[in-house]
Order: structure tokens, then sequence, then C-alpha cells
């Protein structure tokens, strides 16, 4: 029950990714950035708050996607766990 206790408490943190052993994720990440910087650099005041609007849209997406992700990746889990203890 020590695992419990640890999610129970917030010491366990499902959302976090660990990030540093993954090279693709460090590269597209920094892509992500540059072509933001370039963006933003051509456009003009107008173009940058519609352009934050949508970024804003498209976080609140990807966070709903991810607990959903997560929601249904914890009710398989159970199931085959479930499934185990059955046998």
């Amino acid at each position: 029950m020590i695992l419990l206790e640890e999610f129970w408490y917030g010491n366990i943190e499902p959302t976090k990714y660990d990030t540093n052993s993954c090279k693709e994720y460090k590269e597209v990440l920094c892509l992500i950035a540059r072509n933001e910087e370039k963006l933003l650099a051509t456009m003009t005041d107008d173009q940058k708050e519609l352009f934050s609007r949508y970024t804003d849209a498209v976080r609140e997406y990807q966070t709903m996607a991810e607990c959903l992700l997560f929601r249904n990746s914890f009710k398989l889990g159970a199931r085959m766990m479930l499934e185990v203890m059955e046998e």
C-alpha cells in the first residue's frame, strides 16, 4: 500500500513525463520553440493576439485529451489486474 499512500499525499504525479531520456522529444520541443519565435517575429500585434488565443486553446485541448487518455489507460490497467486476479 505504500504506492497508494505516495499517490494520496501527492508524491507521485502521473501526468509528469521523464523527458530527459527521450532525445526525439527534446528535438521536437526545440523545433516548436524555434518556429514559434520565427512566426512571432513576422506578425503584427493583432496577429500575435490571435496566435496567442489559438495556442491557449490548443493547450487546453491537449490537457483535456491527456486527462482522457490517463483515465482510459488507468481503467484498462485496472481491468487487466482484475482479469489476472480471476485466473
